[in-house]
């Protein structure tokens, strides 16, 4: 493997008109020092995890040495916060340093944040907090062990440096990897300022690096904002099943290659609530749980606006009108391997939302509950009394537990088989907010071993791990409704 000097960059992205974004040069962090990094994204660029060690790595990974081919510039978007249009918004405290090229030929950008202040800081700081930059290292990693497309986080700088929010905190860094960072935003940008011509370069600069099988064809961009759709509406189908909820999806955190873009406030639910609302700013709920997909339909309303110059109105409404069907077929199959099911059978959605309702009522844990529920003695007869006393109504759950006794007899299902099959569907471990504020807390007072031992727990979240079991516990008292804000 090649060492970190080695790197072979290729920056396309930087090579597009200056309109693009402004080249910036970073700001070190007083005091640099490697905090955490994640193995299994040093592997990504195919380093190994001795070169983490270097004095080198915290230079480069903290902006204080550009390696040859690095070109860093602060990218330039707009969106829809909240459902109301910011004409410009732009990477105000994140630099793109670079485009990797692997021996594979696989292109991955590194995104450093909490880089310094650029022409889109609005005022601020240009600096993110080790708070923020823990919870978006673990969750990356997180879900993708979890099988869920999403940006990367390869590693974390700490300083010395002080940044003030609501109080004084410690400056961080985190250095995330993607094959892209191109959001619904980059396009609205150049719509709503009447640079139309560079809709056209975008959607080409896109389709070459990450659409090459649409490139010449005559339907080139309605089938590309056809695959977009479809990458949406999977990935939101992914979260659900998992029980995650984005805390801010606005347009300009909705990655153009259905990446899971920008932890900022997020939550895995404990207890399952369909109006759950992970961010304590979403005063009206806008993104409570159950409304995610459909404001994903309507941020993606907003790219087929952005797109029109390049797509028909007909072409639009198409893909717009079929993203709930999409959607929706998503989703009831990623509950069918929850509920350990093989094949695909009418009733099936009603069978999962019976559940879903009742787990409701009950205010059961999500994480808990359908991990346990693998657990299902079909015979007849069978009490499942550990099951049913995840529920006030038992005899409520005894009904459900009927009807779905019965579906798996008429595919054949076996116990043991349908509880391999639903271990490898239902995660033990999930990044429970009550997690994360016990390893960030220890961060804050200079111990950054639980961040370490998190994310290596994490990072096999379909496994027993007997040894860790207290990280599949219900969350303590304390735990339970933390409140995770903007400012995070």
């Amino acid at each position: 493997m090649p060492a970190l000097e080695h790197l072979r960059f290729d920056n396309t992205y930087a090579r597009l008109p200056s309109a693009f974004g402004v080249r910036v040069a970073p700001s070190p962090l007083a005091d640099a020092r490697l905090v955490s990094v994640s193995p299994e994204a040093l592997r990504l660029l195919e380093l190994e995890p001795s070169e983490a060690l270097r004095p080198e790595f915290v230079e480069v990974m903290g902006g204080a040495r550009l390696l040859p081919g690095m070109a860093p510039i602060a990218m330039v978007y707009a969106g829809h916060q909240f459902g109301v249009y910011v004409p410009r918004l732009g990477d105000g405290r994140a630099l793109l340093l670079g485009e990797v090229r692997t021996s594979t030929g696989e292109k991955w950008e590194l995104h450093l944040k909490g880089a310094g202040p650029t022409p889109f800081s609005r005022m601020g700081d240009g600096r993110a907090v080790l708070r923020s930059t823990i919870r978006e290292y673990l969750c990356g990693e997180a879900m993708h062990a979890l099988g869920i497309p999403t940006t990367r986080a390869l590693c974390i700088i700490g300083g010395s440096e002080k940044v003030y929010r609501e109080e004084v905190e410690t400056g961080a860094m985190l250095v995330r990897l993607a094959p892209s960072h191109v959001r619904f935003g980059t396009f609205e940008y150049f719509h709503h300022t009447g640079q139309r011509e560079h809709v056209a370069t975008l959607a080409d600069y896109v389709l070459a690096q990450h659409f090459p099988h649409l490139e010449g064809t005559p339907d080139r961009y309605a089938r590309f904002f056809e695959e977009v759709a479809e990458r949406t509406a999977r990935l939101v189908a992914q979260w659900q099943a998992v029980g995650f909820a984005h805390g801010v999806l606005n347009t300009d955190n909705m990655s153009i290659l259905g990446l899971t873009l920008d932890y900022g406030p997020f939550g895995f639910m404990d207890e399952f609530e369909p109006g759950f609302i992970c961010n304590h700013s979403d005063d009206f709920g806008r993104y409570a749980f159950d409304k995610q997909p459909r404001i994903a339909l309507w941020n993606l309303a907003c790219l087929a606006e952005a797109l029109m110059p390049l797509i028909t109105e007909e072409e639009a409404r198409a893909t717009l009108g079929a993203f709930s069907s999409r959607f929706h077929a998503h989703f009831l199959a990623r509950m069918r391997e929850k509920l350990g099911l093989r094949e695909a059978r009418d009733g099936d959605a009603a069978l999962f939302e019976a559940l879903l309702a009742r787990m409701a009522e009950a205010h059961v844990d999500y994480t808990r509950f359908f991990r346990a529920l693998g657990r299902f003695d079909s015979s007849p007869g069978a009490g499942n009394t550990p099951l049913r006393d995840h529920f006030l109504d038992r005899e409520g759950f005894d009904t459900w537990a009927e009807a779905y006794r019965t579906r798996l007899t008429a595919e054949g299902s076996v116990d043991a088989e349908r509880r391999e099959r639903m271990d490898r569907a239902n995660p033990k471990y999930v990044l429970r907010n009550y997690l994360a504020q016990t390893a960030l807390l220890r961060a804050q007072e200079g111990d950054f071993s639980e961040v370490d031992r998190l994310r290596a727990v994490l990072s096999r979240p379909f496994e027993e791990q007997p040894e860790h079991e207290a990280y599949a516990a219900a969350p303590p008292s304390w735990g339970r409704h933390l409140a995770v804000s903007c400012s995070s």
